[in-house]
């Protein structure tokens, strides 16, 4: 594995499945046009890195010439890490038709066993073509390019990437929620992995209500994470496909919906993390901030709680330990009804006046503690056109 720098924070950098594709790309087509077999190959990123990789398990025919790059992730915590990605480079006859393919010039781009084929509308690939995203694509087709020049060939070549335990390791992924079967997307936009990178989270809420929007939703409905989906299926009785997962970010998920023209967007989460949203915090995440229980003691200061439960509540570590606090004091309910009309306050400051939004605040424990105003119709309406979508197709 080649060290390419570190972070700021002194993080070691790691190169993406893009990159690999093309540098595997890269040498498989060298070793097909000049007969010579490569031990490494040098690649430079979108992001200016120059990378030199090593080429392993190389196998030469007649017809074709095929190899692999093993990915790198650096300190990032990527379920792709150490795997394999292959490219197949081989000349293509004249006249042959190949429908699915992406066409970078003279060159024509394919996945194969364990890259991932797109299933739904939304993304940046048709129906029925493989899942490698748009800057490895282009990475590809130049590198191919450049050495089918350097070599004097003008005829078309075929590129497949294949990654043998891409299927596997993509139920680990967030790739079967957007529609990918059969393996991982081939990804990467700098072709450079940052370690810890929030971005890739991000684009997940974003592709996934883009794709909503397009099949015809309006109205969006998403959670955090298994809390909120367990919630949706066992109390709200709604299918876990039909809702976004948004993690921590719920304040990403609310300018997503409001950019991709929603008319709504409905957050249900646990008590643990939207407590926070009636301070106006909008990453959910501990390393963020943590307010639970100063939200919370100041709620019930409100509400009429003396010094002595308002110093237990501060105390508390977690929100059941001050939820029982409350339940003692017979304050759960006022002090979670101000709660909730804070959370409504903040969420309609960060929406805006276009898109109508609200909150469902629950445990498993407690079952729902709090509802902002118009959540009731904003969940029919998520309802409606569930059904209306489903019935039509």
């Amino acid at each position: 594995m080649m060290e390419i720098g570190r972070t700021r924070f002194g993080l070691r950098l790691g190169y993406t499945t893009g990159s690999c594709a093309a540098a595997a790309a890269k040498a498989s087509a060298r070793m097909l046009f000049s007969g010579e077999e490569i031990p490494q190959v040098q690649l430079t990123t979108p992001a200016g890195i120059r990378l030199c990789l090593e080429v392993e398990k190389i196998t030469r025919t007649a017809d074709f010439v095929e190899c692999g790059i093993r990915k790198y992730s650096g300190d990032d915590p990527d379920v792709t890490d150490g795997l394999l990605i292959f490219a197949r480079v081989e000349r293509l006859a004249e006249g042959r038709v190949e429908e699915l393919c992406f066409c970078e010039g003279q060159v024509l781009i394919d996945g194969g066993a364990g890259v991932g084929r797109v299933t739904g509308p939304g993304l940046e690939q048709s129906v029925g073509q493989a899942a490698i995203n748009p800057v490895p694509r282009r990475m590809i087709g130049q590198e191919v390019s450049q050495i089918c020049s350097r070599y004097g060939y003008q005829g078309r070549v075929r590129v497949t990437i294949s990654i043998p335990e891409g299927e596997k390791t993509a139920l680990l992924t967030f790739n079967p929620r957007l529609g990918i079967r059969g393996g991982l997307s081939v990804l990467g936009t700098t072709g450079i992995v940052e370690p810890m990178s929030e971005k890739a989270l991000t684009d997940t809420i974003w592709l996934e209500m883009k794709m909503r929007k397009e099949q015809g939703h309006t109205y969006c409905l998403a959670v955090p994470g298994n809390y909120g989906m367990e919630f949706l299926r066992d109390v709200l009785h709604i299918e876990e496909k039909d809702a976004v997962k948004c993690s921590n970010y719920i304040g990403e998920a609310i300018d997503d919906a409001r950019i991709l023209g929603m008319k709504g967007l409905l957050l249900a989460g646990h008590a643990g993390k939207f407590v926070k949203l009636a301070a106006g915090v909008m990453n959910t995440h501990s390393r963020q901030a943590d307010c639970r229980m100063e939200v919370l003691a100041s709620h019930a200061a409100m509400a009429g709680a003396g010094r002595e439960t308002v110093c237990r509540l501060m105390d508390c570590v977690s929100t059941a330990e001050a939820f029982g606090i409350l339940k003692e004091k017979q304050m759960l309910v006022p002090v979670m009804k101000t709660v909730t009309e804070r959370i409504g306050f903040h969420l309609s400051q960060r929406a805006g006046q276009q898109l109508q939004v609200g909150a469902v605040v629950f445990t498993p424990e407690e079952g729902i503690l709090g509802k902002t105003k118009g959540s009731d119709c904003l969940l029919e309406r998520i309802r409606q056109e569930a059904t209306r979508i489903s019935e039509k197709g």
